[in-house]
């Protein structure tokens, strides 16, 4: 009789402590793997992001080209039903391989961030020295998100998000 006793005296604890952690520990495990997704959609629609920006610098930075070119995006609106919003700092990075005699690029940082939370995304792009970047707020949920981007009769290009 007393095996009896010592066995319940040991189980019936570690039943009672596996009813509360498994709950626990699933509710742990799924909420690092949803921050995780939620991570990798935003750090892919700003390298998408990032890319738009890049490929309308290049199709405008030709001398044969001049006007204004938008390009909407095909980014999703929402991330888990959270819309994201971005901006971008434009900064002038010396490179000596591009240019051996000292030019300098500029190097444009779009910053992505989804909203309700602290996950945010940074993508860098590098774009020539005739490059101006309008302060702009990229917002995912306006139906006309994208990028738009004007050739200046000096040559410089202006580039902006469009909401």
């Amino acid at each position: 009789m007393t095996h009896v006793t010592i066995e319940h005296m040991i189980l019936i604890p570690m039943l009672i402590l596996q009813i509360f952690l498994f709950p626990l520990t699933a509710n742990v495990m799924m909420s690092t793997w949803e921050s995780a997704r939620k991570n990798l959609a935003l750090e892919e629609a700003a390298s998408h992001l990032g890319s738009t920006v890049q490929q309308v610098y290049f199709l405008l930075d030709h001398k044969t080209v001049n006007g204004t070119l938008t390009k909407r995006t095909d980014l999703p609106m929402f991330i888990e039903s959270l819309p994201y919003s971005g901006n971008a700092t434009l900064k002038s990075v010396l490179d000596m391989t591009l240019d051996p005699t000292g030019g300098s690029s500029k190097l444009l940082e779009i910053t992505l961030w989804l909203s309700e939370t602290e996950i945010t995304s940074t993508v860098q792009v590098l774009l020539g020295t005739n490059v101006l970047w309008q302060e702009s707020t990229f917002q995912s949920y306006s139906q006309n998100a994208g990028v738009t981007a004007t050739k200046l009769p000096n040559g410089t290009i202006s580039i902006s998000f469009v909401s």
